[in-house]
């Protein structure tokens, strides 16, 4: 590999894991809990110090109960903040042509020094674009796709390694490179990053990138040998009702998230007064727990109860055991086992293997409703399915977790309940959360297309696919933008919800929209 000893890199780019509440003390209070200051929460927790921290927060310690204004104007005077949305004026009518131009405008060169909230990096990497400012974990598979497609080889191999850096540094790949994001990771899509990378190079890519595979599956096991008692949770752990160990979502805080600070404390509030047992820090850390999952927000998190429509007072993320971070967990297993085939060492791979068919077992037990012949997430509190249709259900048919006939009524499902004019829907659930109807995302189509072809349901993925790229091809023929999310239902409408609007890039929509046009031969129906 060609990144640097992490040690190395830390002395030469002095990291300061510090978050914006630590480093910013009573400035970063008075700007997050004043709505007036910015549109967007994420704006002063990215902006790039222009004096030392120390220097500033003296500064701001000399003001006198500042107004808006007075506020404001210190900030401009003390820090250069980013460009809001940020986008790119198109100059071809062709797509592809113009998201091979974007990866220029979205790579960022290798970081050289650390200033503010950044987590610096050793090699250049790709950023999905508009308010998203860093490297974010899970996007980066579905970049890497495009990236592959478009030759670019040595930054998939820079990307990588990136994330395993990090993974050497904090012991995992944080949600993003930046200190608020060092209490959660995403879903985790590092084994088939490097499944790409081997594709591009050959199989002793597994054996070289053994020792970081393993310690993201530690990180995600961590607390499972403190699990005692069936229903036992530790962290990301679960010990299930027949004595399985499965995971969910988590954060190791539980405290307002510094990029939405006076947002979470909001919902908080209202949270409680519909559910005055719990306490505002299981509000937070269920907040938390979902921006983890890369679905922030939708219904998934949400309580199957008359209280719905509350929306994300309504959250309750840590109950549940989703679907796709166990089929994840599940080809990370394989992976591991891959690899240590190739090391030639049988006994782990062995005891790994063991580890993947114990975990797809419990997929198929716990996910699996036979009555609606689909997958559902698990609320182990209730010991139940909850009752969201969600494109999380797709999952086991991407991993080849499926039995044939399972397969088919998902496709059945899909047919019936997603299929809309755009796509897929991430959910049938219409709310104003981003990850519900009517929207839809990019990686979800992929998985689905993908996981149908692995179950010869060939024609639905040709129309998914069909549907999806034309959509994209539609919005960028009228807008020339490409954008983080689609309204799928009314594809002459934009997607939205969510906290932040709308945003054009964009890293994972360009890659899929890469490596789906870019496919020579239709499969076809047997």
């Amino acid at each position: 590999m060609k990144y640097e000893n992490p040690k190395t890199v830390k002395k030469a780019l002095k990291i300061n894991i510090q978050t914006p509440e630590e480093l910013y003390g009573d400035l970063f209070y008075s700007i997050q809990k004043n709505h007036h200051l910015f549109n967007d929460s994420k704006t002063f927790v990215d902006a790039i110090p222009l004096f030392e921290v120390e220097t500033i927060r003296n500064k701001f310690s000399q003001l006198n109960n500042p107004n808006d204004e007075e506020l404001k104007d210190f900030v401009i005077q003390n820090f250069k903040l980013p460009k809001e949305n940020a986008s790119y004026k198109a100059d071809s009518s062709d797509i592809n042509e113009h998201i091979y131009k974007l990866w220029d405008v979205l790579q960022r060169p290798a970081d050289e020094k650390h200033s503010g909230t950044l987590i610096p990096l050793p090699h250049s990497y790709i950023v999905p674009g508009g308010r998203f400012r860093e490297v974010y974990y899970w996007d980066s598979y579905f970049t890497i796709l495009g990236l592959q497609e478009d030759g670019k080889k040595e930054l998939i191999q820079n990307i990588i390694d990136n994330f395993s850096y990090l993974i050497e540094e904090y012991g995992f790949i944080p949600n993003g490179n930046r200190t608020y994001y060092l209490s959660r990771s995403q879903p985790p899509f590092y084994a088939l990053m490097i499944d790409v990378l081997a594709e591009e190079k050959n199989e002793q890519v597994y054996a070289e990138y053994l020792p970081h595979l393993e310690r993201e599956y530690a990180f995600w096991m961590t607390g499972k040998n403190q699990l005692q008692q069936k229903e036992d949770t530790r962290l990301r752990t679960v010990k299930m009702p027949g004595g399985e160990i499965l995971n969910r979502y988590w954060d190791n805080k539980s405290t307002p998230r510094p990029e939405s600070y006076m947002e979470d404390i909001e919902t908080a509030e209202k949270a409680i007064q519909l559910y005055p047992e719990k306490t505002k820090k299981e509000v937070y850390r269920d907040i938390r727990a979902a921006a983890e999952s890369g679905w922030d927000f939708s219904s998934r998190w949400f309580y199957d109860d008359n209280n719905k429509e509350a929306g994300l007072p309504n959250i309750h993320t840590t109950n549940i055991i989703p679907v796709d971070l166990n089929c994840l967990l599940y080809n990370l297993e394989k992976t591991i086992a891959k690899a240590y085939h190739i090391k030639g060492d049988e006994v782990k791979q062995q005891y790994y293997l063991d580890l993947a068919e114990k975990r797809k077992a419990a997929i198929q037990k716990y996910f699996w409703n036979e009555e609606f012949g689909f997958y559902f997430d698990y609320n182990f509190q209730e010991k139940e399915h909850t009752n969201i249709w969600s494109l999380a259900g797709i999952y086991p048919l991407f991993f080849e977790v499926s039995k044939q006939q399972q397969a088919y009524s998902v496709k059945e499902k899909l047919e019936e309940k997603f299929l809309v004019p755009g796509g897929l829907l991430a959910s049938t659930n219409f709310t104003t959360q981003q990850w519900d109807a009517p929207n839809g995302w990019a990686p979800l189509q992929y998985l689905a297309i993908e996981g149908l072809r692995n179950y010869q349901q060939d024609s639905l993925a040709k129309t998914v696919k069909e549907r999806w790229l034309n959509l994209n091809k539609k919005v960028y023929q009228r807008e020339y933008k490409i954008l983080e999310k689609y309204h799928v239902v009314n594809i002459n409408r934009e997607g939205g919800g969510g906290e932040y609007p709308n945003q054009d890039g964009f890293g994972w929509t360009n890659g899929v929209y890469k490596k789906l046009s870019s496919e020579k031969v239709e499969t076809t129906q047997p």
